[in-house]
C-alpha cells in the first residue's frame, strides 16, 4: 500500500463507525464500477472500429455533411 492511501485508511479509521461503513460500501462501488468500466471498453474495441471504418465509408461516398455547431 502507498502513503497516501495507508493515509486516508487511517484518517478514514478515526471516523465513527456509521460514517466508515458509508465510506467503505462508496469505495467498493467504485471499485466496481471501474473494474466494470475497463471491461467493457476492452470488449467494444473491435466494435469500435468497426462503426469507425462504416463512418470513413460513409464520407468517403459523400453521404455525411459538415457538422454546423451553429445549426444544433
Amino acid at each position: 500500500m502507498n502513503k497516501l492511501l495507508d493515509k486516508a485508511f487511517k484518517e478514514a479509521a478515526r471516523l465513527p463507525e456509521s460514517e466508515q461503513e458509508a465510506l467503505a460500501q462508496w469505495l467498493l462501488a467504485e471499485l466496481r464500477a471501474e473494474r466494470q468500466w475497463e471491461e467493457a471498453f476492452a470488449r467494444s474495441g473491435d466494435d469500435l472500429s468497426e462503426l469507425a471504418e462504416e463512418a470513413l465509408a460513409e464520407h468517403r461516398r459523400g453521404e455525411t455533411e459538415d457538422l454546423n455547431p451553429e445549426e444544433l
